[in-house]
């Protein structure tokens, strides 16, 4: 067998498809870091990643905020200053101008900060445009690099300069910058203690749900399709949790099914097969014309039997592996039910099939899905054609909401304890395991199927005409 080549006993070995759904959802699993991601490489990237966010933020709003409100600080600084600046001059002016440089010497040390004074053409290069303008204009330049004062002095080309103002003369301003900066490294580290507190007592849960749908997935690849993801400590995993177990459940149907229907087909082949089989073997060895007919027909028949059984398989393989998206759409019930009865009323041959609408009300509509509710109607009565000795009776009425298809038929009726059971892939009662019925047990779960699709039901009971009756009941949407 060459690689491209199918395997020809996955119908029959189940455990191999299983297999194969293991790998593949193993293959689908996150590779969490490698195999190992610790409790505390989540926190510590967490915490870098918010913390210097929150960090960057604050720094950056510090900025604006002081930017935007320079310039009412140095209004307020040019306000407090100039009292003081205007003293300063007062006195200087009463000195002639060659003595001022002495006269500001002499003024300097009585103040905490530093005071000079030097010509004006010597700033352009210290000041801004902005600073220089306001200096000509009489006004205070502020210098905030230097955290240095200028002033003019009258229409002199001398300018007073008070500054820096943290001088070593001034221990308390010299001292401002260290203990501010103390304070702020005081005030982020604890913030920054607080935040890892409360991040570490928000992120363990986080981390505890993570571990366990991490081991919930590592279950499910190794093939354990019963384990269950328990219930998230926390709503941000909630929802991946359900979803998973959603999809365990899922894979655990479609496993179930497709075992079901590997074993149930590989065991409904072996009668047509070994039937054509034994007809060519005979056809080898007669000569007779009518004989050989006869083993013709058979193999007919045979094959019939085989396309009807792959055909039945595969619709209820589409039902089971993912219900088809229902499309409704609103009919005149009562010719839709002759209609689909008259469909497939060649197939009794020689039975009674009445269709009795008279319980139902004048112009009833009803919202059905036209493609997949014949399934479940025509199912009902292939099965019916099967097992009734005479006749057949459709009815139905309008019980509440409620609308109900009956299919009674006159043959040797169900017992109470099967009623439920025939519903099941591949079940057949003991009476018909000869084959002289045929059929394969799938009809009746499709049916149920269908009528799930729809919200209803379909189940069996006993007939007023003596045999079985079977039921198709959902709720009416006028």
């Amino acid at each position: 067998m060459t690689g491209t080549e199918p395997d020809k006993n996955s119908a029959a070995h189940p455990e191999a498809n299983q297999g194969l759904a293991r790998s593949l959802f193993r293959a689908s699993l996150p590779r969490w870091g490698g195999g190992r991601y610790s409790l505390s490489k989540l926190f510590f990237n967490f915490y870098l990643l918010a913390m210097g966010s929150f960090v960057a933020i604050a720094f950056t709003a510090d900025f604006v905020i002081s930017t935007a409100q320079r310039g009412i600080t140095d209004d307020y600084a040019r306000r407090f200053m100039r009292g003081t600046i205007t003293l300063i001059e007062d006195e200087l002016f009463r000195h002639p101008r060659n003595s001022w440089q002495k006269q500001i010497e002499q003024i300097d040390d009585k103040f905490s900060y530093h005071l000079d004074i030097v010509e004006r053409m010597t700033l352009d290069k210290v000041l801004t445009a902005a600073q220089v303008s306001k200096l000509d204009a009489g006004d205070i330049a502020i210098d905030h690099d230097g955290d240095v004062m200028y002033h003019r002095l009258g229409t002199s080309s001398k300018v007073l300069v008070v500054g820096p103002l943290a001088s070593s003369r001034n221990p308390e301003l010299k001292d401002r910058l260290p203990l501010e900066l103390r304070l702020r490294l005081l005030t982020w580290s604890l913030t920054g203690l607080i935040f890892a507190i409360a991040l570490w007592f928000w992120i363990r849960p986080v981390w505890r749900d993570l571990e366990t749908l991490r081991q919930t997935a590592r279950d499910l690849g190794d093939g354990h399709f019963d384990t269950r993801s328990p219930a998230a400590r926390t709503q941000l995993f909630a929802p991946l949790a359900d979803t998973m177990n959603n999809m365990a459940e899922r894979i655990r149907q479609l496993l179930a099914t497709h075992r079901e229907l590997s074993c149930g087909i590989s065991h409904e082949l072996r009668t047509p097969i070994a039937r054509m089989r034994f007809a060519l073997e005979m056809l080898a060895e007669t000569s007779e014309a009518d004989e050989r007919e006869r083993l013709w027909a058979m193999m007919e028949a045979d094959l019939d039997e085989l396309d009807q059984l792959i055909d039945t398989s595969l619709t209820y393989a589409r039902f089971e592996r993912e219900a088809p998206a229902a499309h409704f759409s609103s009919v005149h019930f009562a010719e839709w039910l002759s209609d689909e009865v008259d469909a497939v009323r060649l197939l009794g041959r020689q039975l009674e099939v009445n269709v009795d609408a008279t319980q139902l009300p004048e112009n009833l509509y009803i919202d059905l899905d036209r493609k997949a509710m014949p399934y479940a109607l025509r199912n009902l009565l292939r099965n019916a054609f099967k097992y009734a000795s005479k006749k057949i009776q459709v009815s139905a009425e309008l019980a509440g909401e409620q609308i109900l298809i009956h299919v009674d038929d006159d043959g040797i009726g169900i017992p109470p304890e099967e009623r439920e059971h025939i519903f099941s892939a591949f079940t057949r009662l003991d009476r018909s395991r000869d084959r002289s019925t045929g059929g394969y047990g799938l009809g009746l779960a499709i049916a149920r199927r269908v009528l799930e699709l729809h919200g209803g039901n379909a189940t069996a009971d006993a007939a007023p005409l003596g045999g079985a009756r079977f039921t198709l009941c959902w709720k009416a949407h006028q």
